[in-house]
């Protein structure tokens, strides 16, 4: 598709590819060891083994029990599970949950399906950098309130939010605290003992294992009703037949992210030239979100007078991938909700473009998107009738 242009990759919040040692590590479950992992045969019990291997890796590197991991076919599904399981088992004590207004659509439309079923949900607005005080959870919580949902890390923003004093304001009402951290296991060294959660939900394809793969760390003793029913694996917790091969890349995934965090010191500096250049040479553009308590590699900018969805066309015939905001909302015409909770106004979120950078991106990717950026804005902004009647009011 590519094939005449030079290809840059900066939509890593949305997908990664996979890593060839992944996909090593895996083909011997796809080829060879095959089997059922409930089988009583050996093929079956080597799967078995390599499913209970992998679960202990992953445990050692978030710093919590095995038997406190458990797989799923993606993030959205880890999501649902701990929000509506969590909510079914406790609604003899209350039907309250506290939320924030930024969290990722598999949270918010988990939400919505608990309030048709008679919950109230208060959802809590960030400040204008996009960060949720505790404070704010604070003041939202009430006697009946049985679980508190709040994201790691803003899959369009970056923003970075304090789990850690969260969930000790949750724990304190008497309420579970759980984060979607799937946009942030990988690029941060995640202690869930240290954070406090009562759970934590993260996915294989945003750290270059296949998509269809994810986890939910549950904490022992939480109590939380099955999403899935079937035939009692995961301890009976969640049904189907282990993905063996994908759970197997989860693991080598999850190590090889784990050994360059030293790496997303070298991603920020990349963000930095990023964000620094487009500001300089791009007038009427701005940053969106904290630009010190957000992910190494985010960078969510708005530019002012044009529209985002032809902005990313014109960067993609360029060979730049970049988004508008969620991919898992790519479809909507509507303007990013994360955007209008921290102020900006409709019109501007229109005009949004997200960059998100990996430890596989260089200077010269970076380079790149500043010298064909530019003059696709300009060349849009000269076809807006809203920029030359900005610029007369200007004058």
């Amino acid at each position: 598709m590519y094939e005449n242009k030079k290809f840059v990759y900066a939509d890593n919040a949305a997908t990664t590819p996979v890593d060839e040692s992944v996909l090593s590590a895996m083909l011997p479950y796809l080829k060879d060891t095959w089997g059922n992992p409930s089988s009583a045969y050996s093929i079956g019990r080597e799967a078995l083994g390599a499913v209970s291997d992998s679960r202990g890796r992953i445990a050692s590197l978030l710093s919590c029990k095995p038997n406190e991991i458990f797989f799923t076919s993606s993030g959205s599904e880890a999501d649902n599970w701990a929000i509506k399981g969590a909510a079914s088992a406790a609604k003899s004590k209350g039907k309250h949950i506290v939320t924030t207004a930024m969290e990722h659509h598999a949270v918010l439309n988990a939400m919505k399906s608990l309030a048709r079923e008679g919950f109230e949900i208060t959802y809590v607005s960030p400040d204008k950098n996009g960060i949720i005080f505790p404070s704010d959870i604070e003041n939202a919580m009430r006697e009946d309130t049985v679980l508190v949902c709040v994201m790691y890390a803003n899959n369009e923003i970056g923003t970075l939010q304090p789990i850690k004093e969260i969930a000790e304001v949750a724990h304190r009402h008497g309420a579970l605290m759980f984060t979607d951290a799937v946009q942030a296991v990988g690029h941060l060294d995640i202690n869930v003992k240290d954070l406090g959660v009562d759970m934590l939900s993260f996915s294989g394809h945003k750290i270059n294992a296949p998509k269809g793969i994810g986890a939910l760390y549950i904490k022992t003793g939480t109590r939380v009703h099955t999403l899935i029913d079937g035939g009692g694996q995961e301890r009976g917790r969640r049904g189907g037949t282990e993905n063996v091969p994908y759970i197997v890349g989860l693991a080598k995934a999850l190590e090889l992210a784990y050994s360059r965090l030293d790496s997303e010191k070298r991603v920020l500096a990349l963000r930095e030239r990023l964000v620094s250049g487009i500001l300089e040479k791009i007038p009427y553009s701005f940053l969106n979100g904290d630009r010190e308590r957000r992910l190494a590699g985010n960078a969510n900018i708005t530019f002012e007078y044009v529209e985002g969805e032809s902005l990313l066309m014109f960067m993609d015939m360029c060979g730049i991938c970049c988004s508008t905001g969620s991919a898992c909302n790519s479809a909507s015409l509507e303007p990013s909700h994360v955007l209008l909770s921290i102020g900006v106004p409709a019109e501007k979120a229109h005009g949004s473009l997200r960059f998100t950078l990996s430890h596989e991106n260089t200077e010269q990717d970076v380079d790149y998107i500043l010298e064909k950026l530019p003059a696709i804005v300009q060349r849009l902004r000269d076809m807006s009738p809203l920029y030359s009647s900005g610029m007369e009011r200007v004058k």
